[in-house]
């Protein structure tokens, strides 16, 4: 039996009469790099908040780390990390201040959070501004930041909304070698992000979002071999071909603006 550290059956969130995610099943396994993509509007951020217990479900079941989400939220968010999209800091304190704080949130001893966040800001190279707000950090350190407050309290599997965006390639490719550091370790990683090549390069399997429900969801390599690109013979099909082939994205447009 796989070891599934995420769960969800016939998973549905409407906000009125609109139905923003329209039964969702997704598994995910332990150590597994997934990478959940869909057009804007799709549904790809109602459904991380629901899987991180930020939105409640209008129906189906929710299962993270074997635990149900509407009965033991409290311990599911106890064993994740989260980066949202917005990153959501505290952004008056200073670098040390915020980890101490998350990590004495999350139940760690004093002396345990000050000694992570020591070592998280010497990993994440930002202990040579230990005196400066996270206000008046850069895009690139915030993000950095935020994925040390995520992890501070070693996390089982880390919710990751656009954590790529707008950040250089220096940071950005530090932030890959962090993941891949955590999914050696025994972790999960949970992923949405629009930039494909970034997913491609990152990611072993995928799941992909249309109008609220999944069209795809398999391994990168088998979703490949699925997909038929007219014009590509020798060279392997992308993973932005595999998802403009599925969410029909290959309309041609090109005539519409005749101005331009």
């Amino acid at each position: 039996m796989p070891d599934l550290v995420i769960e969800t059956h016939g998973l549905i969130r409407r906000f009125g009469e609109f139905t923003a995610v329209d039964g969702v099943d997704i598994a995910v396994e332990r150590q597994q790099f997934y990478g959940f993509l869909g057009p804007n509007g799709a549904g790809k951020s109602t459904t991380i908040k629901m899987l991180t217990g930020l939105l409640r479900p209008s129906a189906g079941e929710l299962v993270v780390l074997g635990y149900d989400m509407s009965k033991d939220a409290v311990e599911i968010k106890s064993r994740i990390g989260v980066v949202p999209e917005g990153l959501a800091l505290f952004e008056r304190l200073t670098g040390p201040q915020l980890l101490d704080f998350i990590g004495r949130m999350y139940g760690l001893s004093r002396e345990t959070s000050k000694q992570r966040t020591g070592e998280l800001l010497d990993f994440m190279e930002l202990s040579s501004s230990d005196d400066k707000l996270v206000a008046d950090y850069s895009h690139g350190m915030k993000k950095k930041i935020a994925l040390a407050a995520a992890i501070i309290h070693r996390p089982e599997v880390l919710f990751l909304d656009e954590p790529f965006e707008g950040v250089d390639a220096v940071a950005a490719t530090f932030l890959k070698n962090m993941l891949h550091r955590f999914i050696e370790r025994g972790g999960t990683v949970f992923l949405t992000s629009h930039v494909l090549e970034v997913v491609e390069r990152l990611c072993t399997h995928i799941g992909i979002i249309d109008k609220g429900r999944i069209v795809a969801n398999d391994s990168i390599a088998n979703l490949r071999a699925g997909v038929t690109v007219q014009g590509v013979h020798d060279s392997p099909v992308t993973l932005e071909q595999i998802f403009l082939s599925i969410v029909g994205g290959g309309k041609d447009k090109s005539g519409e603006l005749q101005w331009l």
